[in-house]
């Protein structure tokens, strides 16, 4: 039994890398199940047995790329923190990651940014958690404008957009720095301007600052019971999103 599963593990695998490099060489059209099984040494069958159909095929293909990635990107917001990095640069920095993986990756990156096959990937799930780790590290600093969902919600979607935009266009007319400006938009949004007034009564800015930022270390209070911390949680929530 356990052979046997084994031997399927690894046809799967086979299958899914064939897939996978139709995908990036030829485009979605080129990945037909005659042409993977093909390549994969495989009957037709087993794709429908193992997949259910082809759009079930390229959902694995997707999430297997997918789940690479966000190792990737876990790894760089791991040596951020440890390297204790500028929150605000290595923000920039998972931007730019993904952008770059969208735009060398566009039938994937397509397929993912269907609501309803984002909603079913777990690796989708785990690239926004990581998104929302670097958000936390700029609250944490008392460098983020907006609730860290919001927050979180407003880098997906330009970064998104900003990709599919330049999909676009054709090849040969597309422009890279749209991807730069969309980012340069939502940190204007999502970021404080500068510094907090050296005197005087704080602006109704540099309180929704403040409570963003205490909310984001709100859970590690020990100082606080858990009660306490979830009312704290509450409350700052309520200040941060008076706006």
């Amino acid at each position: 039994m356990i052979e046997q599963a084994t031997q399927r593990d690894e046809t799967r695998a086979r299958i899914v890398e064939v897939a996978g490099a139709m995908l990036r060489e030829r485009g979605a059209a080129a990945v037909t199940t005659r042409a993977v099984a093909e390549g994969a040494g495989v009957q037709a069958p087993t794709i429908y047995r193992l997949f259910g159909d082809k759009d079930g095929l390229l959902e694995a293909v997707a999430e297997q790329a997918m789940s690479t990635f966000a190792a990737v990107k876990a790894e760089a917001v791991r040596a951020a923190r440890d390297e204790r990095t500028d929150p605000v640069d290595d923000l920039r920095h998972g931007w730019s990651m993904t952008i770059g993986f969208g735009l060398a990756n566009p039938d994937l990156f397509v397929l993912l940014s269907d609501p309803e096959r984002g909603r079913r990937s777990a690796a989708a799930r785990a690239g926004t958690a990581l998104l929302a780790e670097r958000i936390r590290r700029v609250a944490e600093a008392g460098r983020l404008a907006v609730p860290e969902r919001l927050a979180v919600d407003l880098v997906h979607a330009a970064g998104t957009g900003a990709v599919l935009a330049i999909l676009s266009t054709p090849a040969d007319e597309r422009d890279p720095s749209l991807a730069d400006e969309a980012f340069a938009a939502v940190s204007g949004r999502i970021l404080v301007a500068g510094p907090p007034e050296p005197s005087g009564s704080p602006t109704a800015d540099a309180v929704t600052t403040a409570a963003i930022t205490l909310r984001a270390v709100a859970s590690d209070l020990d100082v606080l019971s858990v009660a306490e911390r979830a009312v704290l949680a509450e409350w700052l929530d309520r200040v941060a999103g008076q706006r």
